[in-house]
């Protein structure tokens, strides 16, 4: 399942993660903007800078396994806590759901040179 052609790197995941945290942050301020429409975007990015700013840790993306094993540890968690968050519920579903994006993306380690705003 995991592509040998590609070795793991570090330095390009938490690259990636930190521009992921950036690009939620600006989603955030963007949904806020537009009031109680944006309610929902703004979960979602609320839920995707989360997660992403908890594995972002230099431990954590040393190595592939312990990469997949820290999103493992946070997809176990009962609830999620964060700022800014309008319905609890769709926020968890969105924070496991990013989750199990990322797991994808770590355990086929692909995805992570793609830098874009919006993915």
């Amino acid at each position: 399942m995991t592509d040998k052609s590609v070795e793991w790197s570090q330095a390009a995941v938490r690259t990636w993660l930190a521009s992921r945290i950036a690009s939620s942050q600006a989603d955030q301020a963007s949904a806020q903007r537009r009031g109680r429409s944006g309610e929902d975007d703004c979960d979602i990015a609320s839920a995707e800078e989360l997660v992403c700013s908890g594995v972002s840790t230099a431990a954590a993306t040393a190595t592939q396994a312990g990469f997949v094993a820290a999103l493992d540890t946070l997809l176990e968690r009962e609830d999620y806590i964060w700022r800014g968050v309008y319905d609890d519920r769709r926020f968890d579903r969105h924070v496991r759901s990013a989750i199990r994006k990322l797991r994808r993306m770590a355990k086929t380690n692909t995805g992570f040179e793609r830098l874009s705003h919006y993915q």
